[in-house]
């Protein structure tokens, strides 16, 4: 059963079924067209993607500018992501209601307008502050634009938009460190937030003149505050554990206070959902078995995917020596098989289906976390090119895939939640792998290192010293103090680079055990039953 849908040919305010022809009633010229609509909410969505890596060139510099702390600049990232992360859902809930257009656009002048305040900051607070906003209007925009998507393309077309659309936020994903790295070193820590106020308005301007408002018939009419509350607080808990549990560590209780606070607002928000009239997530949603499992695959793809690429840029940048630029230029391969693959896993999923394409995906990033775990000190150019290509190539049918059977499984009412979901699965996937595969690689080295030291002969280190050395070995830096002598601190390095390679491997090869997991529920998954929702809501 599908939802009918009403288009809005103005903005806010109007409506009326599409006619005959397929397009929507006032549409004319430039206003409605898919293939523009798509390259609009591109450029809005490559900011929120492009900020997600970006910053973390820069993060050295603001530190230095600023004369911030480590502790503070962590949170110029974790403030931005935990915003995202939190209000995701809530906000495709916001676009479902008040039209994906309007809140598209809000989101696009608040993100610019937050990375204008970022630039004009003199102090790590306002920085942090500032970045909060910047989540927040992302997780206005990013449901939006799949929302805008759902409801322009027909099914038959939906999987190839969808396609470039991921195709747009792996480049900019992958890209934004060596365009970071380029800004930082040539211009200043400033120009990586300024670039999006230029981008923001060019993004203004098209959604103006291209985007048109669609609206489902029984679109929700009301709020459910308490369940927004509820579930803000559960991802909020969860995701605050995650940041801090690397500090506090896994054992801690304050770790396991904030996850068992997590378990329970997420059990009393599903016990409010079945209660209130129109609820936040209906959880007759979740009935659907593709959803779901498309839901568990973009978690599952995030561990990693996020948390293997953690530790390959320290790779690059501690172990072989590369500045920003270069590390950044080395992973090319991984965004241009990106770019490549995700319009082509776009055209194979409309003909063959979501199934063999999203397994086939999984099951090749698996092979290249397995091959990411053989890297070694100094392994060539070449062999690290091969298993980042190939890493791109099994993420692109993941990325395009998975965000279909979302989407395309959910009621055309409920586009923007399912959007919602969909970045909230990857949010937190990402912040789940960064945090389990970090805990693996700190696990490894505290095991690893004593023992190595000692073979290697070196002076025996206070247990606070040892700490000290774990801490930087983690992140690929050898712990060399000043004046000492050259044959010592060759040794030392050896050491951390060959302890920190120890780390890596177990972590990659755990994520190519989570890769093979997701390898199965993939075949869980189906084209999406409500795809066609969308179809002659616009003209091709």
């Amino acid at each position: 059963m599908t939802s009918q849908i009403t288009l809005d040919k103005t903005g806010p305010g109007g409506g009326g079924p599409s006619d005959a022809s397929g397009r929507a009633p006032g549409a004319s010229g430039l206003r409605g067209h898919p293939w523009l609509t798509l390259i609009t909410v591109a450029v809005g969505v490559m900011m929120v993607a492009l900020d997600g890596t970006i910053v973390a060139i820069a993060n050295p510099a603001i530190q230095k500018d600023l004369g911030a702390t480590f502790q503070q600049v962590q949170w110029i990232t974790n403030g931005y992501f935990l915003a995202l992360a939190v209000s995701l859902i809530t906000a495709g809930k916001l676009g479902d209601r008040f039209g994906h257009r309007q809140t598209f656009l809000i989101g696009v002048v608040g993100f610019a307008a937050a990375s204008g305040a970022i630039g004009l900051s003199d102090s790590i607070a306002l920085v942090v502050t500032f970045r909060v906003f910047q989540g927040l209007f992302g997780a206005l925009l990013m449901p939006a634009a799949l929302g805008l998507l759902r409801a322009t393309f027909p099914a038959e077309k939906l999987n190839m938009a969808i396609g470039l659309w991921g195709m747009v936020i792996g480049a900019s994903t992958a890209g934004g460190p060596i365009l970071g790295g380029v800004l930082v070193e040539h211009v200043n820590w400033q120009s990586v937030f300024f670039i999006n106020v230029p981008v923001g308005a060019l993004a203004l301007v098209l959604g103006l003149l291209i985007l048109l408002d669609h609206r489902a018939q029984n679109a929700p009419r009301s709020f459910d505050l308490l369940g927004i509350a509820l579930l803000s607080g559960a991802m909020f808990c969860l995701v605050w554990a995650l940041i801090k549990a690397p500090e506090w560590g896994w054992g801690d209780g304050k770790t396991w206070l904030f996850i068992g606070a997590s378990a329970l607002g997420f059990v009393l928000f599903a016990l409010w959902e079945t209660k209130v009239a129109e609820p936040l997530i209906p959880l007759k949603l979740f009935r659907s078995v593709p959803l779901s499992a498309g839901v568990v695959l973009m978690v599952l793809m995030a561990i990693a995917f996020m948390g293997g690429l953690f530790f390959v840029t320290f790779y690059l940048q501690n172990v072989h020596g590369m500045s920003p630029i270069d590390a950044g230029l080395h992973l090319l391969p991984l965004t241009g098989m990106m770019i490549v693959g995700s319009p082509l896993a776009g055209a194979m999923i409309t003909k063959l289906g979501p199934r063999v394409p999203l397994a086939g995906g999984m099951a090749v990033t698996a092979v290249a976390m397995y091959g990411m775990s053989t890297l070694k000190v100094d392994t060539g150019s070449g062999l690290m090119s091969l298993w980042f290509a190939l890493l791109g190539l099994g993420l692109a049918p993941v990325m395009v895939g998975a965000t279909e059977v979302i989407v395309g499984n959910a009621p055309m009412e409920l586009s923007g939640v399912a959007g919602g979901l969909q970045q909230a699965a990857m949010q937190i996937g990402g912040s789940l792998g960064t945090a389990v595969l970090g805990a693996v690689m700190a696990s490894k080295v505290d095991s690893d290192l004593p023992v190595n030291w000692k073979d290697a002969g070196l002076p025996p280190l206070t247990p606070q010293q040892l700490g000290q050395a774990s801490e930087a070995v983690q992140v690929g830096v050898a712990p060399v103090t000043p004046g000492i002598p050259a044959p010592v601190a060759e040794k030392i390095t050896g050491v951390a680079h060959d302890t920190f390679i120890s780390g890596m491997s177990l972590a990659s090869l755990v994520a190519a055990g989570v890769a093979v997991v997701a390898v199965f529920v993939a075949f869980l998954t189906k084209r999406g039953e409500n795809a066609e929702a969308g179809a002659g809501a616009a003209h091709i």
